[in-house]
């Protein structure tokens, strides 16, 4: 199992040999500018690219970046996913690869793309355009087979030797031990026994970690023995009758156990054999094995697993997979029962599934003609999580519900197209309800993409219309389309009068408010905030879109220069946040108060609101708060006469300002905040100390520029 450490996933199990193959990666990503692995399904790309990628990071002064392509479907989420990986949340109307291009235009990095195999046409057309416009760009791919691109070198990547070197039996005790500290190959006869498991599996590193999970329900010769007779068995490969059990062991078909022509596995009918190497088929029938060690019941579960894009939970596992035979706590049993079969990874509370295995299983669930059934279940599990989501924006779990929306991603947009296909009215609902925190975790073209979408998929009435209204113009608005999220605002006002909708006229009046904020109208978006405001006087007073128009008002009396009146509402906001636990507005509070402070001549006062609101941006990884906060940071240091400390504080927020795709932005009256304490701090210690503290922090990782920031002594 891997966890995200950095730029590059965590390693959670012993890395063993392949000291020639990082050898020659070394030499081809010192050398080359794209690299593709290939080697079938389980002999060990993903994790050699790894550890060359770690291996490798230092030499890129931007680090390895890492985008794990094997939960996209098809390549409509490939622009994203890749933008995702190096940290790009575009905010612009622009094309998504010129955004990306621009992104990794003077950037010195190296970029893995794992499992590229089912998107090689997509991928290799990407790789071209992005290393024609990014000349430090590296890249490394892993795939089944190669993807095509000019100029790709292509390294092969063979099984763990199996004569002659240790590797494969060292792989073989290390899982062993992993699953039982206590176990190993002490007793006579178990490490001739294990070298022979590793010969008959001809040393692929996944074959051989199925193969070791079996240990504790045999011994190790037991073991051999059985994958000898196994592989020696004339023309068979996987699937022996009775795999999935008869109806009466787990009530399902009688059929489904039997084999379709004697000698045959289902497999190599749903695969032409030229396609498969030999290799590949060893694994398949090492698959096929661990497959038929499991419980019926374990099996079910497999399949119904595999519409599962990211990590999951057991709550998660529960809602996708309960069903007939599958009870909830059959689920929790099965589940720990596939984790012991080395099927499923486990890390701390959450669980993967290998692509390899996820296809097997995916083979398995539409022989059983449970593929549209398994859909339908992720789908509504989905749209509920959505729905909860929505339902917490407010609560004191605000930012576990943005972070697990924003983990979700891939899993959420699997079931709104299957919602958009079989579900109109549920993916109306989900879009609508969802869309919000995709536009604040930077997702703009899919909010604005699955919105018009739903809108588009039929009719659609109530506060569905109104959400759906609404989430396509803060999109619009977060990407500086200000005609079309004008032109929403209106449409979600009327929609809500019509419906008689309070909550839908609250949102509304924040739409068509900051938009009037943005384009220069403060006494206006006043004075609708205000009318709104007393008019939904029954709406709570903890309700997120009442809160978010409150705000309203508090931008709207700085930018008219009543400063006294919004330093009292925006504390008030504060507070009325901070009971309910809400994060987001909370957030946008602070940056008003740092904002009045500092126009008011009170800078140390200024740089605390801004680090508070800073602080609760990077909570809810909202780059393009955190560059609005740094910004205002860097001008509360400038008042106070540290002028290189504020260069520095302004160039990390450029370089969070070219991660959305903006320049500068915010409410018209904090341009001329901006020029005047960059003035200030270039007097305090000149043109060129400012400008080398500057290019600092424009260079310095984004992480360790914000926690720099964030260090309340001043530098004088």
């Amino acid at each position: 199992m891997m966890t995200k450490v950095g730029h590059l996933p965590e390693e959670t199990s012993s890395f063993v040999g392949r000291r020639a193959e990082l050898a020659r990666l070394h030499t081809a990503l010192t050398t080359r500018r794209m690299t593709t692995l290939i080697g079938p399904g389980g002999v060990g790309k993903t994790r050699l690219a790894l550890r060359a990628a770690r291996a490798a990071a230092d030499r890129y002064a931007d680090g390895a970046w890492w985008a794990d392509l094997s939960p996209l479907a098809d390549d409509r989420l490939l622009l994203p996913t890749v933008s995702d990986a190096v940290g790009l949340a575009d905010h612009t109307l622009r094309m998504p690869v010129e955004a990306l291009c621009e992104w990794l235009g003077d950037k010195h990095l190296l970029l893995v793309l794992d499992s590229a195999e089912h998107l090689r046409g997509p991928c290799s057309h990407l790789l071209a355009e992005i290393l024609t416009t990014s000349i430090g760009l590296s890249v490394l791919v892993t795939s089944r087979q190669p993807l095509g691109t000019r100029g790709e070198h292509v390294v092969e990547v063979p099984p763990l030797p199996v004569d002659g070197a240790p590797d494969a039996l060292q792989l073989f005790a290390d899982r062993l031990r992993a699953a039982d500290p206590r176990a190993g190959l002490d007793a006579p006869g178990d490490e001739a026994a294990a070298a022979e498991i590793c010969r008959r599996l001809e040393g692929i590193p996944l074959a051989i970690e199925l193969a070791a999970a079996g240990i504790g329900r045999h011994s190790v010769a037991q073991l051999a023995h059985r994958i000898g007779t196994r592989f020696d068995a004339p023309g068979l490969t996987v699937g022996a009758p009775g795999a999935y059990g008869s109806s009466g062991a787990a009530g399902l078909p009688g059929g489904v156990g039997a084999s379709p022509a004697p000698g045959t596995s289902r497999l190599d009918l749903l695969a032409d054999e030229t396609a498969w190497p030999r290799r590949h088929r060893t694994l398949r029938t090492a698959i096929g094995w661990s497959h038929e060690l499991c419980t019926p019941l374990e099996r079910l579960l497999w399949a119904r697993l595999t519409p599962l894009r990211t990590d999951f939970d057991a709550e998660v596992a529960r809602e996708v997979c309960a069903g007939g035979p599958l009870t909830p706590d059959e689920v929790d049993r099965a589940l720990q029962g596939l984790v012991a079969q080395s099927v499923v990874q486990r890390d701390g509370d959450r669980f993967r599934m290998l692509d390899t295995l996820r296809e097997y299983g995916r083979m398995w669930l539409t022989e059983l003609g449970e593929a549209r059934a398994a859909a339908d279940r992720h789908a509504r599990s989905f749209l509920g999580l959505a729905r909860r989501a929505h339902e917490g924006w407010t609560g004191p779990d605000q930012v576990s519900w943005y972070h697990k929306v924003s983990d979700t991603h891939l899993d959420l947009c699997a079931a709104l197209e299957h919602l958009l296909a079989h579900d109109v009215e549920g993916a109306q609902e989900m879009a609508g309800r969802v869309g919000f925190f995709w536009a604040c975790c930077g997702h703009l073209s899919e909010a604005r993409n699955y919105a018009q979408r739903a809108l588009d998929a039929g009719p659609v009435e109530g506060p569905h219309r109104t959400r759906l209204q609404w989430v396509l113009g803060v999109a619009a608005l977060l990407q500086s389309d200000f005609a079309t999220a004008e032109k929403y605002g209106a449409l979600c006002t009327a929609t809500a009068l019509y419906d008689q909708d309070d909550e839908g006229m609250l949102a509304a009046t924040y739409l068509s408010g900051i938009t009037q904020l943005m384009t220069g109208e403060p006494e206006a978006a006043l004075e609708a905030a205000r009318r709104v405001l007393r008019m939904t006087e029954g709406v709570p007073v903890d309700s997120g879109h009442r809160l978010r128009c409150r705000l309203v008002t508090v931008f709207a009396l700085t930018a008219l220069g009543r400063l006294d009146e919004s330093e009292a509402a925006a504390t008030a906001l504060r507070r009325a946040c901070e009971r309910g636990g809400e994060f987001w507005t909370r957030t946008y509070a602070d940056y008003q108060l740092a904002l009045i402070a500092l126009l008011q001549g009170r800078p140390e006062a200024s740089a605390a609101h801004a680090r508070a609101m800073l602080a609760g941006k990077h909570r809810l990884r909202d780059s393009f708060g955190i560059a609005l906060g740094l910004d205002l940071l860097a001008a509360a240091i400038a008042a106070q006469g540290a002028g290189a400390q504020a260069a520095r504080v302004y160039g990390t927020g450029h370089a969070y300002w070219r991660m959305v795709g903006h320049p500068q932005r915010g409410t018209p009256e904090l341009g001329p905040v901006r020029e005047r304490c960059e003035l200030q701090a270039r007097a305090a210690v000149g043109d060129e100390a400012y400008q080398r503290a500057f290019e600092r922090g424009q260079s310095d990782n984004a992480e360790v520029g914000l926690a720099a920031a964030l260090r309340t002594e001043l530098q004088l």
